[in-house]
């Protein structure tokens, strides 16, 4: 008996469309005012403190050690649109010029941390048993102490403050935040069966971790870098502002800001214009890392 039903057409079927493929995650990043906005930002910061004599000199003076005690904290002048510090030096050269050994700091302390968090984090996570009970045991001491009190003590027994010294202690104590979401991301990616044929293959454990879990389990972590950077900058302004960290003759800041508590109430842009540029830096990056990881981390999209 013929059917009544028609044929179907394959010519339609072959031609229908598909699903929509997704976007990338950086072409939908790019579609979003606020990765454009902070990104900028952090693109300007950096260019400042890779060039800070081209900015500070803008408006014609742009060395913050030409001081003159004569003009000792008055207020804005033609080629000094912030006026005079204490010392009477410019204060919008030294304001420009600290943004180099903030973002320094910020950049190296980080950079030491995720070092610390992908090696410990990719070893608790992948091999467990003793190990993860290892560092996971140092990593509830390091949540129990205070850190705060923790970085002055250590900083109190260095000689010298320099960048680096500042930039060591913030990571000895910056590591276990890092290190826990790197293993967790490790765990869930462990028992993947493209892990468990690499090692059916006869691929050593340096191997499987180098080439199939590091790769495949750092994204959340690298998305939460630039997040710490700004978490970091503010760090290190509180530890300068204390009296432990960076000192003069060094320029930041955590140091403008220390000279500044003693003279505010009567100079208020010795405070007002470090804490600004302190604060853009701090949101650029923060608001930087929460795009690329809401971009980059899957549990998230």
């Amino acid at each position: 008996m013929t059917s009544l039903l028609p044929a179907p057409d394959r010519t339609a079927v072959a031609a229908s469309p598909g699903p929509p493929a997704s976007r990338s995650p950086l072409r939908a990043m790019l579609r979003r005012p606020r990765f454009l906005v902070s990104a900028t930002g952090v693109l300007l910061l950096c260019a400042t403190a890779v060039a800070p004599g081209a900015f500070a000199g803008l408006f014609g003076h742009g060395d913050p050690h030409a001081c003159t005690l004569d003009r000792s904290g008055q207020g804005p002048a033609p080629g000094h649109p912030f006026g005079y510090d204490i010392q009477g030096c410019d204060l919008y050269a030294n304001v420009v010029h600290g943004a180099r050994d903030s973002l320094s700091i910020g950049l190296l302390t980080t950079a030491l941390t995720l070092l610390i968090a992908v090696v410990l984090g990719a070893a608790a996570g992948y091999f467990g048993g003793a190990t993860d009970q290892l560092i996971s045991r140092v990593m509830d001491v390091f949540f129990g102490f205070p850190m705060l009190i923790g970085m002055i003590i250590v900083l109190q027994t260095f000689s010298v403050h320099s960048v680096w010294s500042v930039s060591l202690v913030l990571a000895f104590f910056s590591w276990p935040v890092l290190t826990r979401i790197m293993r967790s991301s490790v765990l869930a990616v462990r028992g993947l069966d493209y892990i468990t044929a690499a090692r059916e293959l006869g691929a050593g454990h340096l191997r499987i971790l180098l080439r199939h879990v590091i790769p495949n389990a750092i994204a959340p972590v690298a998305a939460l870098t630039s997040m710490s950077i700004g978490s970091v900058i503010t760090a290190e302004a509180a530890l300068t502002f204390l009296g432990v960290g960076l000192s003069a003759p060094a320029v930041s800041w955590g140091v403008q800001l220390n000279t500044a508590q003693q003279y505010f109430t009567e100079h208020l842009g010795l405070l007002l214009y470090p804490s600004v540029f302190l604060c853009c830096a701090v949101l650029s990056f923060v608001l930087l890392g929460d795009c690329l990881r809401d971009a980059f981390d899957p549990r998230l999209r």
